[in-house]
């Protein structure tokens, strides 16, 4: 679990800075999108070989041998391979650490050790090749594929492109990343700042994978509710991993049997599985799929998840092809999300997976989906009285979101409601936030607000309502789950008092006239 202090986080807010200054080497030819992969590309690879070393240190402290001298060594080799590859998924041989690297562009110490992008290219190559045949071949698979070392936008010659990345990797070097001295925790947060860091400079599509801190924290929180630990956790649209990541922290235990992932964009879903081994996750213990979960469920038909948390993209259009009517997850209410808005679609995904004893889920979405007829009425008539798994309802602040300024909601799902069967809790946090620069923030306060009022499960004026389903949601609002049908946050309107404002009017006219009087009398005096 992440150490939460503020010396990490201001080592992490130091790094981004840093980071920044790299990513000027980098413009030019290429937008911030693009040479963002090099960077968080070059910081992944460098907390892999530290990794390495210091997995080998311990291995060979016994031994008094070096990881240089034991892979030279014909008797050793083979050993420490295959130490490395079951317990770190990978090799890094020696001469390809980040630091010989680093080396041979700080300190060459002679003109055949000049570094040269090459390299780092056979590096990264020898790496993931390393991984070919093996359990975590699935984990390190085109891991480094954005991160294109011959791109001409790089420089048109080796040299040119040596020259470029060579002060990226310099400039990485520098960063004091210890990772003996906690700063494994610093790395992993650092990370995740420059996920939103560079993806706010990406344009309107830039926060697709990304899930703001407060948004996040607080799905995980609602999801973990009670949870020393979780079995298996999952995002069927995990972005970056971080929302997944995120569930870890509110265990009591901080223990995940496994994580499960699936995301379409092949970048992000890099991304993810980097975010996942950059936060010490056994590349045995996630299993990230690249698809599209709505129309190829990667999950297969028999995992069952304990703990689910989402934030799909919003109305998302899709195809709905009767055929997907088959779908096992689409089948039981026997209808698929419009066209138009694929929303639904990912809950009753999400539905399906629940585990049956103790299954919870966490989803954002767009409000629409609490009030628009046709297909989504039919949807929310089986969730609510057939599969019976809707727990409760909670409005956020708009402007959360980088990319889009709507409002959201929070559907929280329990496939056991636990003497709550027959009501749904409705929470009104819309004015729950701080006004910021660009988007507005959902503060701890508010966070802990939201998550108290959601626990104690009682009505509190203006903010939160306990309906009961048969005779408010159904008979009185037909499945119509709109916020503002159950909670009133009308402010009331002060009773005017006309006879005391005519009062006060007369006062002002008086003194008005007394004023004129004494500014003619001045006049005459004056001669005027």
């Amino acid at each position: 679990m992440a150490i939460n202090t503020d010396r990490a986080q201001a080592q992490a807010a130091e790094l981004s800075s840093q980071l920044w200054s790299i990513a000027d080497d980098l413009r030019g030819g290429m937008d911030a999108n693009e040479f963002r992969n090099y960077i968080l590309g070059t910081i992944f690879y460098r907390y892999l070989s530290e990794r390495t070393e210091l997995y080998m240190q311990d291995i060979l402290k016994n031994d008094n041998l070096t990881y240089e001298q034991a892979f030279n060594d014909a008797d050793y080799k083979e050993v420490v391979e295959d130490w490395s590859l079951e317990h770190l998924g990978y090799i890094i041989k020696p001469e390809n650490l980040f630091r010989e690297l680093n080396r041979k562009i700080v300190k060459p110490t002679n003109d055949g050790e000049k570094f040269s992008i090459e390299d780092y290219e056979r590096a990264v190559s020898e790496l993931t090749g390393s991984t070919l045949g093996h359990k975590s071949e699935a984990a390190f698979s085109g891991l480094f594929d954005d991160m294109r070392l011959q791109d001409t936008r790089l420089g048109d010659t080796v040299s040119e492109r040596t020259d470029k990345i060579g002060k990226v990797i310099a400039k990485i070097g520098e960063i004091d990343m210890d990772l003996q001295d906690q700063e494994f925790d610093v790395l992993g947060t650092a990370y995740m700042i420059l996920i939103g860091l560079f993806q706010s400079g990406a344009g309107k599509k830039g926060g697709e994978f990304f899930t703001p801190v407060g948004p996040s924290t607080l799905c995980a929180t609602l999801a973990t509710i009670g949870l020393d630990e979780a079995k298996t956790v999952g995002d069927c649209t995990c972005g970056s991993g971080s929302m997944l990541l995120d569930v870890r922290k509110h265990l009591t235990t901080g223990r995940v049997g496994h994580f499960y992932g699936q995301e379409n964009n092949p970048t992000t879903f890099n991304l993810a599985r980097m975010n996942m081994l950059m936060h010490g996750v056994d590349y045995q213990n996630f299993s990230l799929y690249k698809g599209d979960t709505l129309t190829n469920d990667m999950y297969g038909d028999d995992l069952k998840l304990t703990v689910q948390v989402c934030n799909p993209p919003y109305s998302l259009k899709w195809d709905a092809k009767s055929e997907y009517l088959d779908d096992p997850r689409y089948s039981g209410v026997n209808k698929l999300a419009p066209k138009s808005h694929a929303d639904f679609a990912f809950v009753q995904h999400m539905v399906y997976h629940m585990d049956e004893a103790d299954g919870r889920v966490a989803v954002l979405l767009p409000h629409g989906v609490l009030f628009r007829g046709g297909a989504e009425e039919d949807i929310r008539k089986w969730l609510i009285s057939t599969v019976n798994r809707l727990d409760a309802v909670i409005g956020l602040p708009a402007n959360l979101f980088h990319g889009t300024s709507i409002p959201v909601v929070i559907l929280v799902l329990k496939s056991k409601r636990n003497g709550n069967s027959d009501n749904i809790l409705f929470i009104d946090a819309s004015k729950e936030f701080i006004k910021g620069k660009n988007q507005n923030e959902l503060p701890d306060e508010s966070i802990k607000k939201i998550v108290d009022a959601y626990v104690a499960r009682t009505d509190i004026p203006q903010y939160a309502y306990v309906a009961d389903i048969q005779t408010e949601i159904i008979d009185k609002n037909g499945y119509n789950l709109n916020i503002p049908r159950y909670i009133d946050t009308s402010e009331e309107e002060q009773e005017i008092d006309i006879a005391h404002i005519k009062h006060e009017l007369e006062d002002i006219q008086k003194q008005k006239d007394e004023l004129q009087n004494t500014i003619i009398d001045t006049m005459k005096l004056l001669g005027l």
